[in-house]
């Protein structure tokens, strides 16, 4: 049965003024409070779903699991209520547009998102997911129609038509996948079941469509979609733009694991990370655009013609797009990136490092050879201590040739111990290490591990970077001291 025009009905204590959108399984209008001069969104159960059990249930859970949610990024229920067999909830009106359309009009002019737009969204809509995931609510179709961008710059999540309350009687449609295919984590596409990690890889995919103006699975239809989800391997977006910020693609790879257990676990892990990133300068010039590898395929959502290839008509309904039928298949687009400037450094080979530090190993050894040939004194009397210098250089190199933050425990212990040695061998003050510097080797130890552990808790590519450089600098650092410790050997066993 066709859901009657209600336009100018009064429903409730509500007047409809017009219809703004179909979805899956409900009707939503404008409507007026005279009471209260309030504009609201209705949102009406199709009329031919109310003997159904099982939509009826989900409709009430809806309104049900946000009724209770209180958040600048949750859209707001009012209402809850029947009329003459007419199911509606009542909604906070969002002057706006959805993500879908803002992303849409963006390929229309061959551009795509500007970064600092897309990282405000995805942070505004973490703000979300994490007070509803702390009130055990699950969205479970978090898609850009679901996203509204308001006029005052807020994203605002929307359409908890399909969420699952946690602890409670699950309600699912036999054969169907609650959520979108094209947005779906693989756990909720093979099992049907889903938790806030699954709302994550969902925002992940939503994320990565910001970034790469198309999203990371394209196929001729919905299903072929929901299978490279499950078995084929994520396209690195700095493999199509490597401008791509290294820092943003490491978020975007964390959060679309195929895994949970391999996810961001909380939506404010994913706030803190991203959080870090917007620290960092990135270009805020808006950026080109580039279609995916063979244009952009009909099937890549689930609305228009891909929708009429599946013939489970309940998978369809599962389908919430708050758009209704019909979606832009953008044409293949063309333009250029501004160039934003790398984060991740382009690596060194282990090999050329170790080969770097062997040799200046070995020159500042013929040098002290040298000396004590030509001067007719044993440098190695008084400065042997250059050796550890030499040592902890190597290394240092080593971490600097393989980028591996860890090196840096044992260079720095090494290197510690090498100034602690160095002055006592010079002075001759054994008596000294006797009586105090060996209480330093604690503190070395220490902060040889304190100060590795505290870089390794930025991001995965600065992590590369203090590797990099941390293990370049302290190398040069041991190789200088190494020349100056053999230089006052000389001149310590030319006084004695």
């Amino acid at each position: 049965m066709a859901q009657p025009n209600l336009v100018g009905a009064t429903l409730g204590k509500y007047r409809i003024l017009e219809a703004l959108g179909r979805g899956g399984m409900a009707q939503v209008y404008k409507a007026y409070h005279p009471q209260l001069e309030r504009y609201v969104a209705i949102k009406i159960l199709h009329s031919d779903l109310v003997d159904e059990d099982e939509f009826l249930a989900r409709f009430r859970r809806e309104a049900h699991a946000i009724s209770g949610l209180r958040h600048p990024n949750i859209v707001q229920v009012f209402d809850f209520d029947v009329q003459d067999d007419l199911h509606y909830m009542v909604m906070e009106l969002l002057d706006g547009d959805t993500l879908r359309a803002r992303l849409n009009a963006y390929r229309v002019k061959n551009e795509r998102m500007p970064l600092p737009e897309a990282l405000r969204i995805l942070l505004d809509v973490l703000g979300g997911l994490a007070q509803a995931h702390q009130a055990g609510v699950i969205h479970r179709d978090i898609k850009p129609a679901n996203i509204m961008l308001t006029r005052r710059g807020q994203a605002v999540l929307t359409d908890f038509g399909i969420a699952q309350i946690l602890g409670s009687t699950q309600y699912t449609v036999t054969g169907a996948l609650m959520g979108t295919l094209s947005y779906m984590a693989p756990e909720q596409g093979l099992t049907n079941t889903c938790d806030q990690r699954s709302d994550l890889y969902s925002l992940g995919v939503v994320f990565y469509e910001m970034l790469m103006g198309y999203p990371p699975f394209d196929a001729d239809t919905p299903l072929a979609i929901l299978l490279k989800h499950l078995n084929e391997p994520l396209p690195r977006p700095s493999q199509s733009d490597p401008a791509i910020p290294p820092v943003l693609e490491e978020i975007a790879l964390k959060a679309l694991a195929k895994t949970p257990e391999a996810r961001y676990q909380r939506a404010e892990e994913m706030s803190a990370a991203l959080l870090r990133v917007m620290e960092m300068p990135l270009a805020d010039a808006p950026r080109g655009a580039l279609a995916p590898p063979g244009g952009f395929a009909a099937g890549a959502v689930v609305s228009g013609a891909a929708r009429q290839q599946i013939g489970n008509r309940e998978l369809l309904e599962a389908d919430t797009a708050a758009g209704g039928a019909g979606s832009l298949a953008p044409p293949p687009l063309t333009g250029a990136f501004q160039t934003i400037r790398r984060v991740t450094p382009a690596p060194v080979s282990p090999i050329s490092s170790v080969f770097v530090s062997l040799t200046l190993f070995t020159l500042v050894n013929l040098l002290a050879a040298g000396v004590n040939r030509l001067a007719t004194i044993n440098v190695f009397d008084y400065g042997w201590s250059f050796e550890v210098f030499l040592v902890a250089s190597l290394l240092a190199f080593i971490g600097w040739g393989t980028q591996t933050l860890w090196m840096l425990i044992p260079a720095l212990l090494v290197f510690g111990n090498a100034i602690l040695l160095a002055y006592t061998t010079l002075s001759g003050r054994w008596n000294l290490w006797v009586e105090v510097l060996w209480m330093l080797e604690p503190l070395v130890v220490g902060v040889s591990i304190y100060l590795p552990t505290k870089l390794n808790e930025r991001p995965k590519p600065e992590v590369a970077i203090w590797g990099r450089f941390g293990g370049f600098a302290l190398g040069v650092l041991a190789i200088f001291l190494a020349c100056v410790t053999c230089a006052l050997s000389i001149v310590v066993a030319l006084a004695r």
